[in-house]
Order: C-alpha cells, then sequence, then structure tokens
C-alpha cells in the first residue's frame, strides 16, 4: 500500500481496468486540506496489509478485509430503506426502482465506513457485491456444540433480525468481469473518513446562494403564460421563492429530448427575461437522450452507444467530442440566455421498467465503456458535462441530478427521486450525508393538508428546499387533492394554509447565511452540511441506528416528523445540553425524550453555547441583497461562529477565496463581531 496523502493509502491489484471512477475524475485531490485534519484519534488503519487478501477468479477479482464483531458499517451512496449495514449485502447498482433493501438505488457509491476507524473505497464503475459481514470462515464455529435448546422464536421477522455476531466476520467485496482493481483506504474517526473521502473527491462544492432558497417545479402542462402568472401570484402573495423549474413540456419533444422550445413557449426569451428581472432563476427539465429532430443529432450520432432509448440517441459521455457538443449546445442556447439550471432526469435506469427506460448492460459505446460501466458512471459524467457550461460562462449553478456515484462532492449538484415514501425521504438525508451526496426530500405527493406541512417542514431543513408540483396547476397549499386542485377547486381553509406555509418558507430563507456557511465548511474541510448524527457522536451506540433525526449546520439537531407519527415522536439528544429552537426548554444529553408538535411545528434543538446567525427572510436573493442578521445566543459560555460571505454567484472565490467574519461571546457573555461585512447586516 502506498499513501497518497495524509490518512489515505492505495492499494493496487493486478492490472486495474480502464474505466474508473478515479480514471476518469476531473476535479483534483484537495491534498492542503487533507493535511489540515487531525490524525490524533486514528493515525493508522485497524488492520495491516497483510491481512487484506486479494484474488482473482472465474467471476473476477475478490477482496477479503478483517471485520470485528463489534464494527457498524455506513455509506454505499444514498440508501433509502436502511442505515447500518453490518451483516448486510450491499449491490452497487443504478437504479430508479429500489423497492427492497439490497443496495441498488438512484447513486450506490461502492464506498463504506466502519466504527473501528476505517473507510474503503472501491475504484470500479462494476456492479461490485459488498458482503459486510454476512458470513464467517469455515471451521470458526466448530466449538459450537449446544443442542436441543428450546426454541423461541416463531416468527420471520425474529428469526431473520440482524443479529449481531459473537465470531470474527470478513467483509467480501466481488467485483464481478475485473482482471484488477485499485481500493483506497481512509483512516479516522466515521467524521474523519467522511471528510477524508470528500475532500479525496475534490471538496464539497459551493453553491450560489439563490440555490439555497426555495424552489417550485411547475405544472408539466404549464405554458407560458401559466408559468409568468404563477410567478407574478408568489410575488403577490409574498411566497419567498428563489427558482422556478419548467418541465417536460417545454421542449419541442420530450422523450426523447430536443433542447428546443415547444410552441407553448412561443416568446420564451422573453419569458427568461422577464422572471430573471422578477428575481427567478430557471431551471429546465431535460434528460440525455437525443431525439432525431434535435439540432445536434447528426454531429452526435458517431459518438453515441450502439442502443437507442426512447427513440433517441445515448451520447457517450467518455467521449471528448460528446461531452463538448452537448455542453456547448447548453452553454450557448441556454446559459447564455439566462437559464441557471437543469434537472437532469432519468439516467438512473430500470431494469424492469415496461418502458424503453435505458439502455442494456450489454451495450458498447465509443469510448470502449460497457453498458454495465456506462449506468454506474453516466450520472457523473452527465453532471460534469452541464457543469462545464456553466464554468466556462464564470457562474455557479445549483442543478438537480436523478442518479450519481462515486466521487461527487465537487458537483453541483442534488439528488432527487419519483419515489413518494416522507420516511425514506427523510432516512435518505441521513445516508447520503456519508457519501459525497447531497439529496432532497422534495414534497411531490401530500395525503392531506398536515402531510403537506410536515413534508415542508423536512425539506426546509434539507441541502435543498424543492416543491414540485408538476401534477397541479395550482400551489398545493390552495389544494392538496390533485383532481381538484386540476378543476381549481380551494380547499375550505386554503389561506389558513397559505399562511403556514409561507412562514415555514420564510424560515428557510431566515437560516441561508447559517446553511451557506456550512457549505463552505463543506468545501474546505469535507464536513457535510447536512449529516447523520453518529458523524458527530460515533461511539454512543443509541445514534448508531437513528435515520431520522440529522444535523443541520454546525449546531442545530433536526427531528421530522411525518404524518404517521401524529403530533408526538421519541428524541434521542446525545451527550451534553440542549436546548429546543422554538422554547426555552433545555434538557441533559444522552437520553431519549418525548416531544410534540403541532402540525406547522417541526422539533429542532441546539448544542449548549451555540451562536445561530438568523436572517430576515427576504422573498428572493438578489446581487444587491444584504441580510439583516440576528445573533441568536444558547447556553453562556464562551463561543463562536464564522459566517462567510462573498458574491455568492460567481466563481471568483476560486481566486479571491470567502470571507470570514467571526461572531464570537465572551465568557461575560457580550457579543462581538470582529470582522467587518459587506452582505451582513448585524442588528
Amino acid at each position: 500500500m502506498k499513501e497518497i496523502a495524509k490518512g489515505i493509502w492505495k492499494l493496487t491489484y493486478q492490472t486495474p481496468e480502464k474505466f474508473t471512477p478515479c480514471s476518469m475524475r476531473k476535479s483534483k485531490i484537495a491534498v492542503e486540506e487533507l493535511e489540515k485534519i487531525d490524525l490524533e484519534v486514528c493515525q493508522k488503519l485497524p488492520f495491516e496489509e497483510k491481512e487484506i487478501i486479494l484474488k482473482t477468479t472465474k467471476r473476477g477479482v475478490t477482496v477479503s478485509i478483517p471485520m470485528q464483531t463489534e464494527e457498524d458499517i455506513y455509506g454505499f451512496g444514498l440508501q433509502l430503506k436502511s442505515i447500518n449495514y453490518a451483516g448486510r449485502k450491499r449491490h452497487i447498482k443504478v437504479n430508479s426502482d429500489p423497492t427492497v433493501d439490497t443496495g441498488e438505488s438512484h447513486a450506490p457509491v461502492p464506498f463504506y465506513i466502519s466504527t473501528a476507524g476505517y473507510g474503503v473505497f472501491v475504484d470500479t464503475y462494476r456492479y461490485a457485491t459488498f458482503y459486510m459481514g454476512t458470513n464467517s470462515k469455515k471451521g470458526a464455529s466448530s466449538s459450537k456444540k449446544e443442542v436441543n435448546q428450546p426454541h423461541k422464536e416463531f416468527s420471520e421477522s425474529a428469526l431473520y433480525s440482524l443479529k449481531r455476531a459473537k465470531e470474527q466476520r470478513t467483509v467480501i467485496i466481488d467485483i464481478q468481469g475485473a482482471e484488477g482493481v485499485e481500493l483506497y483506504f481512509f483512516a479516522g474517526t466515521v467524521k474523519q473518513v467522511v471528510q477524508r473521502y470528500n475532500l479525496f473527491s475534490g471538496g464539497g462544492i459551493i453553491p450560489p446562494m439563490w440555490g439555497l432558497g426555495i424552489w417550485y417545479r411547475v405544472y408539466g402542462g404549464s405554458k407560458e403564460e401559466d408559468v409568468k402568472k404563477l410567478a407574478e401570484q408568489f410575488r403577490e402573495e409574498q411566497i419567498p421563492m428563489d427558482v422556478l423549474g419548467i418541465e417536460p413540456g417545454w421542449h419541442s419533444h420530450s422523450y426523447s429530448c430536443t433542447y428546443e422550445w415547444s410552441s407553448l413557449f412561443p416568446n420564451a426569451q422573453d419569458m427568461i427575461d422577464s422572471l430573471n428581472q422578477n428575481g427567478y432563476h430557471v431551471n429546465l427539465w431535460e434528460h440525455m437522450f437525443v431525439y432525431p429532430a434535435a439540432p445536434f443529432y447528426q454531429k452526435l450520432k458517431d459518438y453515441s452507444g450502439e442502443y437507442e432509448v426512447w427513440n433517441g440517441l445515448v451520447p457517450d459521455f467518455a467521449t471528448k467530442e460528446a461531452r463538448e457538443i452537448f455542453s456547448d449546445w447548453h452553454r450557448v442556447q441556454f446559459v447564455e440566455k439566462g437559464i441557471a439550471g437543469f434537472k437532469l432526469d432519468e439516467c438512473d435506469n430500470s431494469d424492469f421498467n415496461p418502458s424503453n427506460w435505458s439502455f442494456p448492460d450489454t451495450a458498447e459505446f465509443p469510448s470502449g465503456m460497457d453498458g454495465e460501466q456506462m449506468h454506474n458512471a453516466v450520472g457523473i459524467l452527465y453532471q460534469e458535462v452541464i457543469a462545464e457550461a456553466f464554468e466556462k460562462q464564470g457562474i455557479r449553478t445549483l442543478s438537480q441530478v436523478r442518479s450519481s456515484g462515486a466521487l461527487a462532492s465537487s458537483q453541483p449538484f442534488v439528488l432527487y427521486s419519483d419515489l413518494y415514501n416522507h420516511k425514506e425521504f427523510i432516512r435518505g438525508i441521513v445516508t447520503s450525508s456519508f457519501s459525497g451526496l447531497l439529496w432532497s426530500p422534495e414534497v411531490r405527493d401530500c395525503v392531506n393538508e398536515t402531510d403537506l406541512l410536515r413534508r415542508i417542514e423536512t425539506v426546509i431543513f434539507s441541502p435543498l428546499a424543492l416543491l414540485n408540483a408538476w401534477r397541479i396547476p395550482n400551489p398545493p397549499w390552495k389544494q392538496v387533492d390533485i383532481n381538484k386542485n386540476l378543476e381549481n377547486i380551494w380547499m375550505e381553509k386554503q389561506e389558513y394554509y397559505t399562511k403556514q406555509c409561507r412562514k415555514l418558507l420564510e424560515l428557510r430563507m431566515s437560516f441561508l447565511p447559517y446553511l451557506y456557511s456550512a457549505f463552505i465548511e463543506y468545501q474546505r474541510k469535507g464536513i457535510p452540511p447536512v449529516r447523520a448524527m453518529v458523524m458527530e457522536y460515533p461511539d454512543d451506540l443509541e445514534v448508531r441506528t437513528i435515520d431520522d433525526q440529522y444535523f443541520f449546520g454546525k449546531d442545530i439537531l433536526v427531528c421530522p416528523l411525518t404524518l404517521e407519527d401524529g403530533m408526538s415522536r421519541k428524541v434521542y439528544l446525545p451527550e451534553g445540553k440542549w436546548h429546543e429552537f422554538f422554547g426555552t426548554a433545555v434538557y441533559e444529553g444522552k437520553a431519549w425524550i418525548e416531544v410534540s408538535a403541532k402540525e406547522e411545528e417541526i422539533p429542532l434543538f441546539v448544542r449548549e453555547n451555540a451562536l445561530i446567525p438568523l436572517a430576515k427572510p427576504v422573498l428572493h436573493i438578489t446581487k444587491e441583497t444584504v441580510f439583516e442578521i440576528t445573533v441568536l445566543q444558547f447556553g453562556s459560555g464562551e463561543a463562536e461562529f464564522i459566517l462567510y460571505e462573498d458574491d455568492f454567484e460567481t466563481l471568483e472565490y476560486k481566486q479571491t477565496g470567502v470571507k470570514g467574519i467571526r461572531i464570537y461571546r465572551k465568557e461575560n457573555g457580550v457579543v462581538e463581531i470582529l470582522d467587518k461585512a459587506e452582505r451582513y447586516r448585524f442588528l
């Protein structure tokens, strides 16, 4: 093994494949930032190199790594069904419909973290399978001689439930079709390993400030005048809104795509200009499958895969030619004309969808990649192609994508899904944080008014606050029932729910400077802005399976409720003192408590001695926005918060950096602002 950066080692076995995440990466390892991570806790791996066994079989490459009986395992990308994978099998394959807990997902990543003090990244685009201590070696149980024991488990759930092993186990990694592989090992606590992996990936993104505001995707059947009318309505009703997303109908042909405006938008440029002038950023839906009527179809034919999808070409984004053709069209036709981002849909594969959803694993591409590799790679490649269009323009974007994978932390995209389960969406916030991914639990479907509020409460405390109204022409706070919404029939209490939704969206806007500063820490230190509790408290056994609470920024613990929870739930508070954000109660940690919350409330808890900069909410972000900040204080001891600022929208920060404004509270309780700010005014 060779140490390639502080706390990171590479092991090369035989001849690795040509196409892998690392061989195709565009980002650079953030070596200087890696040097700054404290390694005093874990300076080496918990096993010796000789204990890592690699061999070539008829199947491909098999890797065996020692696993202690008490290890808990996290990672593997976006996982909607579970959080802790000790004793489980994970299959790393892109799948848009992960109905069972196999490891397949919209964004699987061949990377895991162990509470034993290490992480492993397998540099492959193959459908690798990980057996996380599911079996012990032959002979490990030879001393067991008990017989005639009474049988006490009489249900499948009891028989098959996870039982922590007492004998030594092994992690087995099966990489079919490969003749060699490179492995990367990361040392540290759970949080440190995540930091190292993110910095190894190039560091986190710094989004434009407007990207952290409120997003709204309009009805799929909208015409140009419908979009403009809805935009005016939001401003008239004082609904905070930064981004309007336009769905498939804007294309002259959508499945596959033409990337040209349809007859429903006869004055598209005038509409874009008008929306921009009114403070909106416009996001356009698309997918990567290119319809024969698309202007650049012929140019792409020689740089596309051998199979069509929805009668369209599949560009080979592993080739320079396909990347440039696709990216340049987007830059000239859209980015230069005021489009702020894109929604990259249906790049996440579905083997069993009755539609012609995607290309087969056997497909061949001009670059030399096969269909299996392309499925696991295309989400990242697609993101890079679109990001290049904005980089050449010198501006930032925050966009959406349906599929992602390894080394994604430096890509300005947030994952989403067309699934609808609220509890799984919350779990996705937690699990995605282990693997350099951002996830939005977007508000797509609501059973009733309470469900609407509960879902909005979750989404405003996530990386991207999106309401997806693609199925309804009117805002959900007017009518949550889809059929009645289509008929323009309002709810009886629509004024009340409009007010409550407005208050929640304003709450999100209040947290923008706080969240933006968390993203700066993501870029500089690799610390996810929204993250699992086990990263902060890896030694607390209670948090190791918690998947419905998470940290939002530095000091806020979010405990969302779902419709099924009703008006109360149990919350676990880790070690230390915790303050109610909306109340006055203070709790001693390392304890479970019962909390109640009305339908328009979400339980938030703040660490002892935290300073929270809260902004006066604005309707949208402009180049001239100056946030009026009130510093909320929790506890009475010495405290500090670094609030960051720059121009909030260009790439200038890459040359000039970002400025930190230090907020400091002395032991006597006096709060001082130690640096001059331009984009913040302290009240």
